[in-house]
């Protein structure tokens, strides 16, 4: 169970972001070109993660802004964790971005969905923008 003003405050963090798409679907990891991301990936420009470098986030449809969910993921080889945002995604988008940050052993994430009561409309975009 989630706080509901952590859905709020995300979208707050959203309502004046700048998301920039580094690496479009189905281009290759950067470390493993086997690997093609499933979703558009990039950053909400002027944030900072745990990581110290700009927030990460995945896009599900182009242009969406709406959180649906959010990855928290954990690094053994980094020793570090971190919160990954999903904009504008479907369930079976947040399985696919899941798939991709699933690495045995080494690496592992944890998929929240954003609870039901935030509707979106065919492109991905809340009711509330």
């Amino acid at each position: 169970m989630t706080d509901p003003n952590f859905w709020a405050v995300l979208d707050a963090l959203m309502a004046d972001a700048e998301v920039v798409v580094e690496r479009p679907a189905g281009s290759a990891h950067p470390r493993f070109p086997d690997t093609p991301y499933p979703l558009d990936y990039g950053s909400l420009r002027g944030t900072t993660s745990g990581d110290g470098a700009e927030i990460d986030v995945f896009v599900g449809h182009p242009g969406a802004r709406a959180v649906t969910g959010v990855v928290a993921t954990v690094d053994a080889r980094k020793r570090d964790t971190e919160l990954k945002l999903l904009l504008g995604c479907t369930p079976g988008q947040m399985q696919a971005v899941q798939a991709f940050l699933s690495w045995p052993d080494s690496f592992g994430c944890v998929v929240l969905p954003r609870p039901t009561s935030h509707p979106l409309d065919h492109s991905g975009r809340s009711g509330q923008e």
